[in-house]
């Protein structure tokens, strides 16, 4: 999970609650790329959900294994495969889509292996990311994307509606999407259109079809 996502003071971020409120009491969930294990620590104690993580740093790992819970070291890129179809009930993707090398292939894995995908991105087709690259002509920096060019781990930045086209490009059913701002609230937006102008963030639950 990259760049700056704020949160409540001592507690969990605000888009990761957000997220957590779609998945049901007792589910099966994976959370791919989990950082240091807040969110299914949160799950776990709320909604008593079986969760298993999958991160690629060491120290992820490290946080995640000593809250308890059960999280190895892998690649969405080429981990994901060795899961079995239906293995899990949600799985979650939290702004980590951008990072990986084939986010097609990461998303048609996750509809795979869970009957729920939940995703999250931050969206590239933000106005203040437009106006930067129409009159700075440099690539942004925001809360969102906190790393230069040369450093940042993003290489497949996308917009909202990039994303809409991809799952309709690989026949993966886009249950709902919620448009965030940078905190990870709830935006109230009904057109696309003006979701992929304003909103700096959005979350997909997406389905195999």
């Amino acid at each position: 999970m990259t760049g700056f996502l704020a949160g409540r003071p001592g507690g969990i971020r605000v888009d990761l609650l957000v997220i957590a409120s779609l998945i049901s009491d007792g589910a099966r969930v994976l959370d791919v790329g989990c950082g240091d294990g807040a969110l299914l620590e949160h799950l776990t104690r709320t909604k008593s959900v079986d969760g298993r993580g999958i991160e690629l740093s060491q120290a992820g790992v490290n946080a995640g294994v000593a809250r308890g819970l059960s999280v190895i070291q892998g690649d969405a890129d080429t981990d994901l495969k060795d899961y079995p179809d239906g293995a899990f009930d949600y799985a979650v993707l939290s702004q980590t889509l951008q990072a990986t090398r084939n986010p097609k292939r990461v998303l048609e894995q996750l509809v795979r292996i869970a009957r729920n995908a939940i995703v999250t991105i931050p969206n590239f087709g933000h106005w203040r990311v437009r106006l930067s690259l129409a009159l700075g002509g440099r690539m942004p920096m925001t809360d969102l994307l906190a790393e230069p060019w040369y450093a940042t781990p993003n290489i497949h930045l996308c917009t909202i509606r990039d994303l809409t086209a991809l799952c309709r490009e690989s026949a993966i059913g886009i249950e709902q999407v919620r448009f965030l701002d940078s905190q990870g609230q709830t935006m109230s937006l009904r057109s696309l259109r003006f979701a992929n102008l304003l909103s700096e963030q959005a979350l997909f639950v997406l389905r195999r079809t």
